[in-house]
């Protein structure tokens, strides 16, 4: 499994990604779910994926590829006009991947299933950000629900929902998605460090900045048991109930 969240705010899109993969307990592996899709001045997309490894890898190859060598017939992430034009080419990939690979091998597609997120932002719009399903089909994220998870939501999700603020700077951002999979990483053994990150400021139209989070990072040790010091003391500082 996997964790992987986008947020949406007032100055543009973060990106925040687990590196962790399983097929059984005696079979981890550390793969990237991060892609990052740019062209300096005109565009910069970035995906994030989860489910099965096989499936996402070849989403994001074939989109590599049709970007190196484009043809009419098969539109490429790098030349599309709009968010939405890119959105409903990863989904259709993606739906086209899965139908393949489930009709190689196993007749339950469920086995093949992967969901995407993408964000990013093309010359002429705005910053958008999508969550794209294994049916091809996808959402945009909106005022109402400005962030999207993917794999492992429920364990980082309430920080989430309790904390963010679309005015709140790149830095905090950053610093509440790492709350947020530090609960997930302590409740689940599929996800864990290192940590991908990537931040994408509204009208540059190029890559931002962009970092990995590894298991002795200084940082993160400080996030996490800061995070658990501040939990017990807000507990303790709540009112005893009180029995008759």
């Amino acid at each position: 499994m996997t964790y992987c969240v986008g947020v949406r705010l007032q100055r543009g899109v973060v990106f925040m990604s687990d590196t962790r993969t399983n097929a059984g307990v005696d079979n981890i592996s550390t793969f990237r779910k991060m892609h990052v899709f740019s062209v300096p001045g005109d565009r910069c997309i970035t995906l994030m994926t989860a489910g099965n490894l096989a499936t996402t890898q070849a989403v994001i190859a074939e989109l590599q590829e049709r970007s190196k060598s484009p043809t009419e017939r098969e539109p490429d992430i790098l030349k599309l006009d709009s968010m939405f034009q890119v959105a409903r080419l990863v989904g259709r990939v993606l739906k086209e991947t899965i139908a393949v690979h489930a009709d190689a091998g196993q007749r339950a597609d469920a086995a093949f299933n992967a969901t995407i997120i993408l964000g990013g932002q093309i010359a002429g719009g705005d910053p958008q950000l999508y969550l794209v399903y294994p049916e091809g089909n996808f959402v945009e994220a909106g005022e109402d629900t400005p962030f999207f998870q993917i794999g492992e939501t429920k364990y980082g999700r309430p920080i989430l929902l309790r904390a963010y603020d679309s005015g709140m700077s790149f830095e905090e951002a950053i610093k509440l998605l790492l709350v947020s999979f530090d609960s997930t990483i302590k409740a689940n053994l599929s996800v864990d460090l290192p940590l991908d990150w990537h931040i994408y400021e509204t009208d540059t139209l190029a890559e931002g900045r962009t970092g990995r989070i590894n298991r002795d990072d200084p940082y993160f040790d400080e996030i996490s048991r800061g995070w658990g010091v501040a939990l017990r003391d807000a507990f303790g500082s709540l009112p005893d109930f009180t029995i008759d």
